[in-house]
């Protein structure tokens, strides 16, 4: 009899490693914004030295900086300049656009109700506008589409962009997400799917991301950093009350 094998459990600075991409790639970390050894462990239930590693790895893959105090001072996420932006964009104009290309190549119907179903899910929430869990809908539905070209390292190269620039993705909420732009773009990419269309789909993908990326460009301040929007609207906010009291 064939005997199994016994499970492996990944090491914890692997696990931590996986924590903290979902995380970056979920936008739950905002630009500038300090990532504490301490804190994250605590949060995962696990000791700081599988975390170090973890951030360690994502300093090498410049995906962070490393914090002012050393390894002690863990990591900040990096704030995102207008040049640098655009080139992130221009890598992820060719690599997705490429992966959307050959996605048309192989989707089948089973694959288009998927997609569809999670494009419906993102417009309800958009009618609704109950926007929390919009940028998890919008992760799944580009990855699953890439997933459909069937070419891994692609995927992976693609990955790797998005956690470069996912924490200002979450920009676009909510403000250029409830113009729908993206939504009709999302639309087109799947109908070019449906009917096998490679230079549509790729169109369409490459389309909207450069029309988020106009926006997210549009809210650099004086220096050409990116800056929160929400930030601008809270501080508004402020002098409004101030001058009012």
């Amino acid at each position: 009899m064939t005997q199994l094998r016994q499970v492996e459990r990944l090491p914890l600075w692997d696990q931590a490693y996986a924590e903290l991409r979902q995380a970056l790639l979920a936008g739950r970390f905002a630009p500038g914004e300090r990532i504490l050894l301490r804190d994250v462990a605590t949060e995962l239930g696990i000791s700081p030295t599988p975390v170090r590693d973890a951030v360690n790895r994502l300093i090498a893959e410049h995906v962070l900086e490393r914090g002012s105090s050393g390894q002690g001072g863990g990591a900040v996420v990096p704030r995102l300049d207008v040049g640098r932006f655009d080139e992130l964009l221009t890598i992820r104009c060719d690599l997705e656009g490429r992966a959307a290309a050959r996605a048309a190549e192989h989707a089948q119907p089973g694959d288009i109700v998927a997609l569809d179903g999670l494009l419906a899910e993102m417009k309800a929430l958009i009618r609704g506008q109950r926007l929390d869990a919009y940028l998890d809908l919008h992760r799944r539905f580009h990855f699953g589409l890439y997933a459909l070209a069937r070419m891994p390292i692609l995927e992976g190269l693609i990955e790797n962009i998005w956690l470069r620039c996912g924490p200002v993705l979450t920009y676009v909420i909510p403000d250029y997400v409830l113009l729908q732009k993206g939504s009709d773009l999302h639309t087109a990419a799947l109908a070019a799917l449906s009917r096998s269309d490679a230079d549509a789909s790729c169109a369409a993908i490459r389309q909207d991301i450069r029309e988020a990326g106009r926006y997210i460009a549009g809210l650099a301040d004086a220096d050409g950093l990116i800056a929160d929007p929400a930030a601008g609207r809270r501080s508004h906010a402020g002098e409004a009350a101030r001058a009012a009291s």
